[in-house]
């Protein structure tokens, strides 16, 4: 029995000996994509590329607010076909602004996931030569429920990913 303890004990030393000389590492993901420079230019290229579509949506609902606003206002003097009419062009008018407006959403959140995909890409590429050139043994990202400043290599991957071409 006290050979079996000893075994035990002799086995848990020498595993803590080899996991002290493990060099582990974490980094905070969401720190580091609010703070690459990549998100930024990313960002302005979709508010650049989508603009212009959005300025169409926000004049197609000041059409809308103010043909509702005539109908309200008018439809007392107005004659029967005159204000069927309206209404009519009204509810097309909501009908086709809502499509654009499902279509423009659909459209930005696909380019949003590409540019997200590609800046993920360059993120995961930046640890890896870290945990490389650094001689990590393991990195940690997601999931992780504390880590002490001394392992967070987070720093290291904005301080590279800005110094990389956007």
């Amino acid at each position: 029995m006290k050979m079996k303890i000893a075994l035990f004990l002799g086995l848990l030393l020498i595993t803590n000996v080899s996991f002290a000389e493990l060099k582990i590492g974490f980094v905070n993901i969401p720190a580091v994509l609010e703070k690459a420079p990549q998100a930024e230019k990313a960002k302005k290229r979709l508010e650049q590329e989508f603009s212009p579509r959005d300025k169409q949506l926000v004049a197609q609902q000041k059409e809308i607010q103010s043909m509702d606003e005539k109908m309200t206002r008018d439809a007392a003097v107005m004659g029967e076909s005159a204000r069927s009419n309206m209404e009519k062009d009204i509810l097309n008018k909501k009908r086709d602004a809502k499509r654009a407006q499902q279509e423009f959403s659909e459209d930005f959140n696909v380019r949003r996931n590409e540019e997200l995909g590609k800046l993920q890409s360059r993120i995961v590429e930046v640890i890896r030569d870290i945990a490389k050139t650094q001689n990590f043994d393991l990195l940690l990202t997601d999931g992780v429920i504390y880590a002490s400043e001394q392992i967070d290599v987070t720093a290291q991957v904005q301080q590279k990913l800005s110094a990389l071409p956007n």
